[in-house]
């Protein structure tokens, strides 16, 4: 009986050509700000349409193109081609360079997510400074995850879909090796935690931004995480 109350109503309703559905689409992530979901747009679409589909039609006619359609995450958006990058380099440099301090703590977080600030801590052998963990929130490249499930359900820390967006990265999957992040300078080779200083001794890093900035990035590091 369903069947049959259902067979009507799929007859009032005739969806655009695929290559309309294609238009729409590439619209849509044209004008967005953001990535976009298929759901998203599918959602925008006219009765019938089908987001995912005109999703493939719509990459392949952007291959090989000066700009081209990216995944970021679970979205879509259009971005210039990567071999193209060197002509925006006067907007990258003009960009705000991240201390080595926040370079680490974003790098701990991308490859170990969801990372509490104790993990964090305990892998840089310092401790992280509030200012760190708050300059990558404003920057929107990290946010909170769940709470862990140990005593006093410490909040966690993930990266975001704009992480991934601003290094061209589908997914954490994509990042480079962490002996490819040490042999560019981006990671520090640091012996075990407890090899370091206490409290008082300077290997607090917690209660100055000098200490917590430490030396300026090395050449390369803007690369990858300058801001």
């Amino acid at each position: 009986m369903s069947d049959a109350a259902d067979t009507p109503e799929e007859s009032l309703f005739h969806a655009p050509p695929l290559a309309e559905q294609e238009r729409m689409v590439e619209a849509m992530l044209f004008a967005s700000a953001d990535p976009l979901t298929t759901r998203e747009m599918q959602g925008r679409m006219p009765h019938g349409c089908d987001a995912a589909e005109a999703m493939v039609l719509l990459r392949k006619r952007y291959e090989g193109r000066g700009v081209q359609v990216v995944r970021v995450g679970d979205a879509w958006a259009i971005r210039t081609a990567p071999d193209l990058g060197f002509l925006m380099s006067r907007e990258t440099s003009e960009q705000r360079k991240l201390s080595r301090a926040a370079i680490e703590t974003l790098a701990i977080i991308a490859y170990h997510q969801p990372a509490t600030r104790a993990e964090i801590e305990e892998v840089r052998g310092v401790s992280v400074s509030r200012g760190t963990i708050d300059q990558l929130m404003e920057m929107e490249w990290i946010r909170f995850g769940r709470r862990k499930m140990t005593p006093g359900r410490p909040v966690t820390y993930v990266v975001t879909e704009a992480f991934l967006d601003h290094f061209g990265l589908e997914t954490t999957r994509d990042l480079p090796g962490l002996k490819e992040l040490r042999d560019a300078g981006l990671l520090e080779n640091r012996p075990p935690p407890g090899a370091f200083p206490g409290p008082g001794e300077g290997g607090d890093d917690d209660d100055g931004d000098e200490a917590e900035d430490g030396p300026e990035p090395e050449k390369g590091q803007e690369d990858m995480f300058g801001a």
